[in-house]
C-alpha cells in the first residue's frame, strides 16, 4: 500500500514530460540538433538528372535509355500440322522431325492421342522442350503430382532456324 493515500508508485518517481513532448515542444532548430548528425538533403532535380548519394556526396547519374527494337519485322508463320496461322511465334513448339513450329496445343492434343491417361493424369509442359505425363494423387492439390512418362520433344543442340530469329528477335539487351 501506498502511504500518500494516491495509490500508484509511492517510491518517490514524479511525473516526468517524455522525450516525444519535448521533441514536439521544442523548436525546430532543436529538432534537427538532436536526429544524431544527420543532414537533410533536399534532391531537387538539377538538369533534369538524377542524384544518389555516396559516400557522403552527390553525384549526376545517367538516364537510361531502353535499347532500340531491331528492324526485323516477324514473318507470318503457319503450324505444320494443322496449316493454321501462329498467332505468337513465341509460343511456338518445333517439330522434332521437320524442325518447323506447330502450335503448343497441337502437341499437346497428339501426345494425348498416342498415349492412355488414367484417372488424375495429365499432359504437362515440364520445361527445356519436354512434355510429361503428370498424375496427380489428388487432382485439386497440385502439390503431389508424380511425373509418370518424360517426352523430349526439342532438341536442345539444334535449334531450328525459325527459332533463332526468335531469339535474336526479343533478346535485345
Amino acid at each position: 500500500m501506498s502511504g500518500s493515500g494516491k495509490g500508484g508508485d509511492s517510491r518517490g518517481n514524479r511525473w516526468k514530460p517524455s522525450k516525444r513532448r519535448d521533441k514536439e515542444n521544442a523548436p525546430s532548430q532543436n529538432r534537427s540538433s538532436k536526429s544524431g548528425g544527420k543532414k537533410n538533403v533536399s534532391l531537387s532535380p538539377i538538369n533534369e538528372g538524377r542524384l544518389e548519394k555516396k559516400r557522403g556526396s552527390l553525384f549526376e547519374r545517367p538516364k537510361w535509355t531502353p535499347p532500340k527494337q531491331p528492324p526485323i519485322s516477324m514473318a507470318a508463320v503457319s503450324c505444320a500440322w494443322c496449316d493454321k496461322a501462329i498467332k505468337d511465334v513465341a509460343t511456338a513448339i518445333s517439330d522434332p522431325d521437320s524442325g518447323k513450329p506447330v502450335h503448343f496445343d497441337c502437341v499437346i492434343n497428339r501426345i494425348v492421342e498416342n498415349e492412355t491417361l488414367e484417372s488424375g493424369d495429365m499432359i504437362s509442359y515440364i520445361g527445356g522442350g519436354r512434355f510429361g505425363i503428370v498424375h496427380f494423387n489428388n487432382p485439386p492439390d497440385t502439390r503431389d503430382f508424380m511425373i509418370k512418362k518424360i517426352f523430349e520433344w526439342e532438341n536442345k543442340e539444334n535449334r531450328s532456324e525459325w527459332r533463332v530469329t526468335i531469339c535474336d528477335h526479343f533478346t535485345v539487351t
